[in-house]
């Protein structure tokens, strides 16, 4: 009864859309939300110079929130999102006025650019959110996959080397454990990058003592362009909410849980590891579309449809948090695990990448995802154009 419209927001018999109450985000969970204690990781990042690439997007800016509060010495956000770099700009100088920042704009596939940054802050720690991260849309665009999910992440890394920052910290993703789409694959590319140039220089191999770490997690409930932002849209205007598929499962987290668990699992790292989040059990969409129906005191398939669209390019039923041929070590956090992955020769992945990178400058989609499939033998691709290039992959 709390979350019922009034009597008075009833019109006709009909209920106005518009008027129903915000759902919340922590109640789609199913679970009590996952909080650490923070002392630890204030204490490592207090008086330090931190750069967060991506830092206006939903993961980079709510790093950039929780970094606000730990005494940073200058924080340097940087992305090429005008708008919403000028939004987080403005919050940040509202929030936390004595906390020194610099917004920067620029491109992480940009080597000079992202150059001048470093020579001119000298971060001390780096949080690399930047990416493109939309299935649909990097299928049909593989190339600037490529250029931003694994130029981009080179560029930051071989920086973060050259400049001597104490950590590199990659932001991933669940899908990129046997991806079945071009988005997984290209960060599945720039985790192996990451985790063989860490290797590398912890087997002395390349002079330097940069930390590399990956943190992988599932869906952030409430992040720009997912499923919860859409299913409160299509709330607002009496339905359908639209589901791919009725079986279609995923796991989540909140935004601010998720990026907890980066800033710890950046300081329990002493290089070249790829860390898992348990994100709990999988959620089916259709459960949560009729959860966000409910919570905003309605009745599912009453008074709001639920349509199913059918999957899209690149879209698979389940995620999965570790590969096959992958398990997993515990840490001192119960909720992250260190994952036991397959080792790569740096020198061969950053060739490779190189022959990658000239295939997409070239615009030949067909060429570049057949590439991406050699080097990521698991990539099988599902609802896809690139579905006929799993034949040539042995």
């Amino acid at each position: 009864m709390l979350v019922v419209p009034s009597m008075d927001e009833i019109k006709d018999g009909k209920l106005n859309f518009r008027n129903l109450p915000e759902v919340r985000i922590e109640d789609l969970l199913g679970r009590e939300e996952i909080e650490i204690n923070m002392e630890e990781i204030a204490g490592a990042l207090s008086g330090k110079t931190v750069l967060v690439t991506g830092a206006a997007g939903s993961i980079g800016s709510e790093i950039c929130r929780q970094l606000c509060s730990f005494g940073l010495k200058h924080l340097i956000l940087f992305d090429c999102a005008e708008t919403p770099m000028h939004n987080i700009r403005l919050e940040l100088e509202e929030k936390f006025p004595d906390v020194k920042f610099s917004p920067i704009v620029g491109d992480v596939r940009m080597l000079a650019r992202i150059e001048s940054v470093f020579v001119r802050f000298l971060p001390q720690v780096v949080f690399h959110a930047a990416a493109y991260k939309h299935v649909p849309l990097m299928e049909e665009n593989p190339c600037e996959s490529i250029h931003t999910n694994v130029l981009g992440t080179r560029n930051v890394a071989d920086l973060s080397l050259k400049y001597g920052a104490g950590k590199f910290v990659m932001i991933s993703t669940d899908k990129a454990v046997n991806p079945t789409n071009v988005m997984g694959a290209s960060k599945r590319l720039a985790e192996m990058y990451v985790q063989s140039l860490g290797s590398a220089i912890r087997k002395r191999e390349y002079a330097g003592r940069t930390v590399f770490i990956t943190t992988r997690f599932g869906n952030v409930l409430g992040s720009n362009g997912s499923v919860i932002p859409r299913f409160r849209e299509q709330l607002a205007k009496g339905g359908p909410l639209t589901v791919t598929h009725p079986d279609i499962i995923r796991y989540f987290m909140t935004i601010p849980e998720a990026c907890r668990l980066v800033l710890e699992a950046a300081f329990m790292g002493k290089g070249d590891e790829i860390f898992v989040f348990d994100m709990g059990t999988p959620v089916k969409i259709a459960d949560l579309a009729k959860r966000m129906i409910q919570l905003a005191g309605l009745v599912p398939e009453k008074d709001i449809e639920i349509k199913y669209t059918g999957l899209r390019p690149g879209e698979k039923l389940f995620e999965e948090l570790l590969a096959t041929k992958e398990n997993t070590l515990p840490t001192t956090n119960k909720k992250i695990y260190r994952a036991a992955v397959r080792k790569y020769i740096y020198r061969e992945i950053a060739e490779a990448i190189d022959e990658l990178v000239e295939v997409a400058a070239s615009v030949d989609k067909m060429e570049t995802v057949r590439l991406m499939k050699k080097l990521v033998p698991e990539f099988r691709s599902q609802q896809s154009e690139y579905q006929i290039l799993d034949k040539e992959v042995v």
